[in-house]
């Protein structure tokens, strides 16, 4: 546990050295415990989040950061893997991808990166999933645009 603390204030201090332009903000939710942290991930440009700042609570295991932290959306997002009502993200590299390698940060650089790119065949939002494998394009692109307005405009406070 104490190197899982020690690689956490590593991994702050990076992050407050040199920002990640995909957060509005990044940090533990007290200074008493460092294995729960909040951010607040900004939507990617040219996309129909652009403009969202959604509210993010990732828990770190005690063997992080061999084991991947746990990221869960508070703020509601329409996407085919991230579950409507939980928030539960399904993220390869927050699961079997994961790697020693990976930081909170770069691993919330890929959350944002799965917004641009998400994957219909390991849904966890099945009617976002099938607008997109059936091509309606549009129509998924209306729909999360309309819940980013609805839920993602004004910036969350942490």
């Amino acid at each position: 546990m104490a190197s899982a603390s020690k690689r956490l204030l590593k991994e702050l201090s990076s992050y407050n050295g040199d920002p990640n332009p995909a957060l509005e903000a990044l940090q533990p939710v007290s200074e008493e415990d460092l294995f729960t942290w909040t951010a607040i991930l900004r939507g990617p440009v040219d996309t129909p989040y652009q403009g969202g700042h959604w509210l993010i609570r990732i828990k770190m295991p005690a063997s992080y950061p061999l084991q991947p932290p746990t990221m869960q959306f508070l703020t509601k997002i329409c996407h085919p893997n991230i579950h409507f009502d939980s928030g539960e993200v399904c993220l390869d590299v927050l699961k079997s991808q994961w790697t020693p390698a990976w930081t909170i940060s770069s691993a919330l650089t890929a959350v944002q990166a799965m917004l641009s790119d998400p994957e219909p065949d390991s849904p966890l939002n099945i009617d976002a999933a099938n607008l997109v494998r059936c091509g309606e394009d549009s129509g998924y692109a209306a729909l999360v645009h309309y819940y980013t307005v609805r839920y993602a405009k004004s910036v969350p406070t942490i």
